[in-house]
């Protein structure tokens, strides 16, 4: 029989998974939840300090519990902060465990504690602030659970009803300083695990964009598909027990048997990654001007010449090969718009994880000011065109826009920053930018079959772009992907390829 043992996230408890359980006992399987020290389980003793190691012990004692009778198979289920405990318990006991599952929850590794694993960086900040205010250091203190209106700081809350949401912040505990202080210990025996991911797509990316990820080489990632871990997904936010409890258990049961979506390695010698695929359009070449991180198109004629600069998005690692500038997409357009008389500019800027995009947007900021000072282009007449990731930058650029900046275009963007990211308070938040921008033309071009998590803020851009009454085209790609460029070379994506090259040119000749 099949023994699930459940473990919860920071703050919470056993009560969590209430009818998650229920749904899993009701489909013949087993179920234990973990009631960790002081979140549900036994009080903590008097002076005596919690951390990561008491709550590995508690994880322990269940699984020695269960393992204690025969024909148990366990599958251990860590959710957000419980992955840690359950990591430190299963390498404790690799042979007992069948499998781990990774419910919308970070990959902790060795020496490194929880608190790394929290996107939010001033939550991060605060965190060891009250550590140090105290004297805790990892050893003792407790942060309170959020308020009501703070558990987004934790993950999305997509999908929680008011009641739900309610019962969450009632029935929740102080989290003990020292579990998210004390590094996992690991020896390495839970390497021999098979592992299975759980994604919430309403609080992080989904199959797709990890193997977008893994395509331009993200190291992490990468291991994962060669080690063929498979994925599953839940339409919902970072609490699916709460959310969508029945669709939980079913996607657990297909867990333990193994199943989900393997990424693919993206050294496969029969596949070459989406975004090295050729461009949809039959682009002839155009002379090239390479100068630091910045190539242009240049087109025919003296100039100056209006210019497009083209921005990739990412997070893309930094030992990438080939760079962003030279991707089949950026220099598809850049050819394109070069052959109707405006220089096409691809670059690469430094966004190489969520942390970066301070450094990435002064990297467009600085070239966009050298392609305004080349002699062969026109400094009043530019248009700044935005890729995926690439998109919360374009919140400096709708922000009190400059008057030699036509427009701004932006392909299958996210124009908010994702829940996982950590980055609720950022300047670079394109949907709350958009009401200062004015008149500024913006062209949109969305991708039919986009990601839930990216869709989510491009229609939360729409919705504020309405209100406050900003100049914006949309131009939808029919079944279009994200990457659509080099993913769908169809006649629908072509059209929406000249619509939006051409809606961008009239603003900028006009």
């Amino acid at each position: 029989m099949t023994v699930f043992i459940l473990v919860a996230g920071a703050f919470t408890g056993p009560h969590v998974w209430r009818d998650t359980a229920a749904r899993l006992t009701a489909e013949g399987a087993e179920v234990r939840t973990v009631a960790l020290t002081a979140l549900g389980g036994r009080p903590a003793d008097p002076g005596a300090a919690v951390d990561l190691e008491t709550h590995v012990a508690d994880v322990l004692a269940v699984i020695d519990a269960v393992a204690a009778e025969n024909g148990r198979e366990i599958v251990l289920v860590g959710h957000d902060y419980g992955i840690h405990p359950v990591l430190g318990a299963a390498d404790r006991r690799a042979g007992a465990i069948a499998r781990i599952v990774y419910l919308d929850a970070g990959m902790p590794r060795d020496g490194v504690p929880a608190l790394a694993a929290v996107p939010d960086q001033r939550l991060r900040e605060e965190v060891m602030e009250r550590a140090a205010g105290n004297g805790a250091r990892g050893t003792g203190g407790e942060l309170p659970p959020p308020a009501r209106d703070a558990w987004s700081r934790w993950g999305s809350i997509a999908g929680l009803s008011g009641a739900a949401l309610d019962g969450l912040t009632a029935l929740a505990a102080p989290q003990p300083l020292g579990t998210l202080l004390q590094p996992l210990r690991l020896t390495g025996a839970v390497a021999d695990v098979p592992v299975t991911g759980v994604l919430c797509t309403g609080n992080g990316p989904g199959v797709e964009m990890l193997q977008i990820l893994v395509d331009v080489g993200d190291p992490a990632l990468r291991s994962l598909a060669e080690a063929r871990v498979p994925f599953l997904e839940l339409p919902t936010g970072h609490w699916p027990m709460l959310s969508c409890p029945a669709a939980l258990a079913e996607t657990l049961i297909e867990a333990a048997s193994g199943g989900g979506h393997r990424l693919t390695a993206a050294d496969a010698a029969s596949r070459t990654p989406a975004h090295l695929r050729p461009f949809l359009l039959d682009v002839p070449e155009r002379p090239r001007e390479r100068t630091g991180n910045t190539d242009l198109y240049l087109p025919d004629g003296p100039g100056p010449h209006p210019a497009v600069v083209f921005v990739h998005g990412g997070p893309v690692p930094a030992d990438a090969r080939p760079t962003p500038r030279d991707w089949p997409t950026l220099t598809g357009y850049a050819r394109h718009v070069a052959g109707q008389g405006v220089v096409g500019v691809t670059l690469d800027h430094r966004l190489h994880a969520v942390t970066d995009y301070e450094v990435a947007a002064a990297d467009v900021a600085d070239a966009v000011e050298r392609v305004r000072a080349d002699p062969r282009v026109d400094p009043d007449r530019i248009v700044l065109w935005f890729f995926s990731g690439g998109g919360p930058i374009m919140a400096d650029w709708l922000t009190n826009p400059p008057p030699w900046l036509r427009c701004v275009a932006a392909n299958y963007p996210i124009l908010a920053p994702l829940p996982s990211w950590g980055m609720g308070g950022t300047r670079l938040h394109p949907v709350r930018a958009v009401s200062r921008a004015g008149r500024l033309p913006v062209v949109l071009v969305r991708a039919e079959r986009e990601s839930a998590e990216i869709a989510a803020t491009v229609e939360e851009f729409l919705t504020e772009a309405a209100r406050c009454g900003a100049n914006v085209e949309v131009i939808d790609v029919p079944e279009g992907r994200h990457g659509f460029e080099t993913l769908d070379p169809t006649d629908g994506a072509r059209e929406a390829v000249h619509r939006a090259v051409g809606a961008v040119l009239a603003r900028l000749k006009g």
